[in-house]
This record gives structure tokens, sequence and C-alpha cells, in this order.
């Protein structure tokens, strides 16, 4: 079916090309014709959009996603559709559910991320085929094979790499092992992904030295033209400058393009320090570096509790690490590093426990927990917010969200105006308690940033959220454009009340002001309305290059 809509303000994504109001016809997928309002014949049974007074963009694009499993699991996928999100990149973090070798690794990665994905028995969801994928073209063919509600693209999980060549000790990697996980690096790439992610605060990733990462780098930027680097770097507090400099210098050495993810400056002591990042951000562009940056519009994190631990404390996978839980020695021994000394899972700063609020839980007799600050908790309970830290570890096997309210709102500001600054929401969206950047991060940009504080205008920031991260996937112009041929990833706002409604209280609250939401022409979101459409497309990385 044809669908035109009549007379919205189109924001092109092109901050170039200012707020022009004009008739849009969608055709088979695709933009297929743009005329002064009135100029365009009426298509038989198509349908018609009175839009007038509405700003049309193209679709919103998630940069740093976590919805691997819940595309599959909950395909109506409501968090990304109803705030305008039509295309996502997953695989983040270092860590995701392939490539693999064998069912014991997937095990291990499904329980170690079950606080950001849950863990989902494929019992519950028959004919998804759920967790019979090993390599990223299989894994790549299931979200395919099932449709997506938003386009996907992947990036192959450095962690991975080195659970699959190292095994999940922290060890040095042998010459032998840097060449298997090369060798995997370049079968995944020919598989589809579109670049790699690490999460240098997570095991097994983080045991990685920063020659083993330039080697990977290496493949990337001599093999994979176009392809990208996108770190969780080693620290966001201690050591936080130094962290983001050991990335920007894996560019210089390799020539890899570089995107920085959820590039933030958190807890006190980076306080107004965003104007260096940014300057030593600029000095590697100059020198040739290809750098970007996504960040999410909110100053707490979200993660796994777990993530919180040692790293020496989580070696060997989360069975090992609740033997260690279990032994009242090396809990001491834990117990200082997260509290007095700052450990690396705590990003170098000795855990405030005012700080950290419970996420989602799973069992029940912790589940009032979620949403609480550990110490709120500890008090309530008469206990010492340690050993409320270790209980839900235990109790949950290790499956527990948390938020960190360690923002420093200049710096999001400052950040968010820089030039290469591209949308990512970093949204958990498994559990009750959870961030409500998973519901709110594009209409946030957009009616906080934006509109109320004026902070970058509608034109530009709309460019913020589509054609640059477009441009770093490469996928522009066919998407992350407005433009005859573009595809119909097209988001209808009401530029006067769009609005993130999600809270730290009530997470999952739809936005208000968006209207219609279309993915490849398809209409997911009808009047305010989800209606279960999935038009998402696998976007994988071809031989040549392209990303289609």
């Amino acid at each position: 079916m044809s669908i035109l809509f009549l007379s919205p303000t189109i924001i092109s994504g092109d901050p170039s090309i200012q707020p022009y109001e004009a008739d849009v016809l969608i055709n088979n997928g695709l933009i297929s014709k743009i005329s002064p309002p009135g100029s365009i014949r009426i298509p038989n049974e198509a349908r018609t959009i009175e839009a007038k007074g509405w700003v049309l963009s193209p679709g919103f694009i998630d940069l740093h996603a976590h919805s691997d499993l819940y595309l599959l699991t909950n395909p109506e996928h409501e968090a990304k559709i109803s705030q305008g999100c039509t295309t996502e990149v997953i695989g983040q973090d270092g860590i995701s559910y392939s490539p693999i070798n064998n069912p014991k690794q997937l095990t291990a990665i499904r329980e170690q991320i079950a606080g950001w994905n849950g863990n989902p028995s494929p019992e519950d969801h028959p004919g998804l085929g759920l967790f019979e994928w090993k390599s990223v073209k299989e894994y790549l063919d299931c979200l395919e094979r099932n449709r997506t509600a938003t386009n996907i693209a992947y990036l192959v999980p450095q962690g991975n790499l080195r659970l699959l060549a190292c095994g999940p000790w922290d060890q040095v990697a042998s010459p032998e092992e840097i060449n298997s996980q090369e060798e995997e690096l370049r079968k995944a790439m020919k598989e589809g992904a579109v670049g790699m992610s690490s999460g240098l605060t997570y095991t097994p990733g983080m045991y990685a030295s920063t020659s083993e990462l330039t080697s990977l780098c290496r493949v990337l930027g001599k093999e994979f033209p176009g392809a990208f680097y996108a770190p969780h770097h080693r620290s966001y507090g201690f050591k936080a400058i130094e962290s983001y400099a050991e990335m920007l210098d894996l560019g210089r050495m390799t020539g890899c393009p570089i995107h920085l993810t959820h590039a933030t400056l958190n807890f006190t002591e980076n306080k107004g320090k965003a104007p260096l990042l940014l300057s030593m951000i600029d000095s590697a562009r100059d020198a040739g570096v290809d750098v970007t940056l996504d960040t999410y519009p909110y100053l707490p994190g979200c993660t796994t509790l777990s993530a919180l631990l040692p790293s020496w404390a989580s070696a060997g996978g989360p069975n090992e690490t609740l033997k260690r839980l279990s032994d009242e020695m090396t809990r001491e021994k834990i117990r200082r590093a997260v509290e007095e000394t700052g450990c690396d899972g705590g990003h170098g700063i000795p855990t405030n426990w005012d700080e950290i609020q419970i996420g989602s839980t799973t069992h029940p007799s912790i589940k009032h927990y979620s949403g609480r600050r550990v110490s709120e908790v500890a008090r309530s309970t008469n206990q010492p917010p340690i050993q409320v830290f270790f209980d839900v570890l235990v109790k949950d096997r290790l499956a527990t969200s948390c938020l960190m309210h360690i923002g420093n709102e200049e710096n999001v500001r400052e950040i968010m105006c820089h030039h290469t600054h591209c949308s990512g929401s970093d949204a958990i969206l498994h559990g009750k308690g959870t961030h409500p950047r998973a519901y709110g991060t594009f209409p946030r940009f957009l009616g906080h940033y934006s509109r109320d504080l004026n902070l970058i205008s509608l034109n530009e920031m709309i460019s913020h959220l589509t054609s640059r991260p477009a441009k770093r996937i490469g996928i522009y112009p066919h998407r992350g454009l407005i433009a005859e041929g573009s595809a119909a990833d097209l988001v209808l706002f009401d530029p006067r009340t769009i609005k993130d409604k999600a809270t730290f209280d009530e997470p999952k609250q739809k936005a208000e002001g968006i209207r219609f939401v279309l993915v490849n022409g398809e209409v997911a979101m009808d009047e305010g309305v989800l209606n279960g459409m999935r038009g998402g497309k696998v976007l994988r990385r071809r031989e040549d290059g392209v990303v289609c």
C-alpha cells in the first residue's frame, strides 16, 4: 500500500538543508516522491496522512543498543519503536551471543549478561531457534528469519573472540591465540558484521593488552574499509582520560576508525573534563584518525551489579565468581577492593553505595529491592551495604542490573554539542527496574535538550540522531536521510510536545508527541499506537564494503 504524507515539515537529516514543507509519497518501502504540497496525484488505494504542523524526519538510529535477545523474545519492541528508533547496532560492550564454539561457552555468556538481557529459556519461545546458532551468520540469519521490528547491524564482540581463543581467564594471549582471534574476526566480518566492540571493564575482554587490541584493530583498518571499532574503554572514572587516550592511539597506530561508545566522563573526579577529552578527539582527527562518539542524554549509567567486582574475582566465568563469593576470606578481599581501594570493575574509584541503585532482580526474596539504593536497603535491613551487595549477587546468580548515579551534567552537554556526536541509548530493556533511557532517549534529545534548553537547534539535533550515525555504520544516504529513493524509515512527531515520560521510578512509560513510525515503509506505530508490524531488515556488510 502506498502512503502519502500531506504537508509535513520535513527535517531531512542533512543539517545544511533547512526545514521545508512538502508532500511525501511512500511506495514499496522507499520514499518515491517529494514534491510541493498538493502537487502529487494521490494514487489509487493510497493512505493519506494529514501532517501539516508535524515534523517528518528520518527514523532515529541507536548506535549502542542491547536488544540482542529482545528483538526475538519481545518482537513488538515497544521500547524502541515507541520512541521512533528504526535502526539499532547490537553486539555491544564486547560480549554477546555469537560467535561461540560450544554450548558451554554460550551458557557462560548467557549467565554473565543476564542482567542486560535476561536469560530466557528456548522452551518458553518455541519456534524461534533461540540459542541454536554458533556463528555470526547463523545469529543474523535467526534474526532475519523471525523478522525484527527495527533494522539491525551487528558488531563482533571482542570478548567473544578472546573467550574462543584464550578461555575466560586473566592471562596474556600467546601469538597463536592472537592469530586465532584475528581469524575469528575475519570470519565474522565476512559474515556481515559492521565492526567490532569491546567491553574493557568486563570479563574476558578486559584481559586483552593494548598490543592484542592493536592486532585486531589492524585487521579491521586494513582489510575491512568502512568498518569501525566501538570500545567501552578501560575506565570511565579514575584515569578515564588516559583510557580514552589508549583508544585514540589505537586509531593512530592502525588506521582503524574509532567510535567512542557511551562517551561519558562520570564520577566527581571527572567533573569539568569534557573540554580536555574533546580537544584530544579533535587533535586525533586533525592527525587523520576517523573518530566519532555517541552518548545518552542522562546522568546515571546502567550495567550489571556484578560489573562492580574486581576483574580477578570474575575470572573464569560466573561459576568461578560465585565460588569466590561463597568464601569468607575472598569476600573480605573483594570488600576492600570495592569499598576502600577502588578496583577496575568500579572504574578505579571506591564504590559509594548511595549512588548504586539496584535494577532488575529475579530471586523472589529480593524482588522488593528493585529500584532502591544499596545504602537504603542496608539501613532498612540493618546490614552493611557490602552484605546486601553480596547477597543480591549470590541469590540472583549475578543476573542483577544496577543504575549508577554518577554523571556530570556539564560534561553531558559539552560532549553532546561536539561535531562528531551521535545518539546511543545503551538501553537495557530487561526487567522492571531498568533505566528510563530504554523508552526515553530520543524524545529526551529532542524535547529536553533541543527544545526546552535550546542547546542544539532541532534541525541540527535531528542530524545527531539520523544522518551522523547512518554515516558511521555506512548506510547513508539510503538511511538517515529523507530523499527520493531512500528507505522509508520515518518518524512523524510534534516538535512542540515531544517529550520523554520515562522516569527512574516508572521507566517503562512511552514518550509523548510521536504519531507515526515507519520501518522500510511498514507502519509500526499508527496514530500513536503500536501494531506489532515488523518491517526491519538485517543490515550486513558485503564483501565490497557496502552495508545493506
